[in-house]
């Protein structure tokens, strides 16, 4: 298992960011590997379960399934398991306060190949989602 942990920093508010994330249906909003997301409920909530469709070129998808395992809303924090196939990772995202903006860090853990690989689309996507 491989542990690795992203950071961004911005402008964008921390209880903009938070909104950002609580919501999945603003998920594409700000992370352009996602196509569109289907979940059992509109709010992230411990056991919400869903499917994210992923882009993965110009005509490929990728369907990751998901289950939200705690959210905890005072601190800003949450954490969800996602799987395709056989492939498992676990995230772990924070929002803080960084003195007129947000500061985000998002816990990858997983095997080797499928952390290295979605690192490089996640940094992308937590610059963007810190952004006004």
């Amino acid at each position: 298992m491989t542990v690795l942990t992203l950071r961004a920093r911005g402008p964008a508010a921390a209880g903009v960011v938070w909104a950002r994330y609580v919501f999945p249906a603003r998920w594409a909003t700000w992370s352009p590997g996602i196509a569109a997301v289907r979940t059992d409920g509109d709010r992230i909530a411990p056991g919400l379960r869903g499917t994210v469709v992923s882009r993965l070129g110009f005509s490929v998808a990728f369907v990751v399934e998901f289950v939200v395992e705690s959210v905890d809303e005072e601190e800003r924090e949450w954490s969800w398991r996602v799987s395709a196939g056989p492939l498992r990772m676990r995230l772990h995202h924070a929002v803080h306060d960084d003195g007129g903006g947000a500061a985000t860090t998002l816990r990858l853990e997983g095997p080797a190949l499928v952390v290295a690989a979605y690192s490089l689309p996640a940094r992308w996507a937590l610059h963007r989602l810190v952004r006004r």
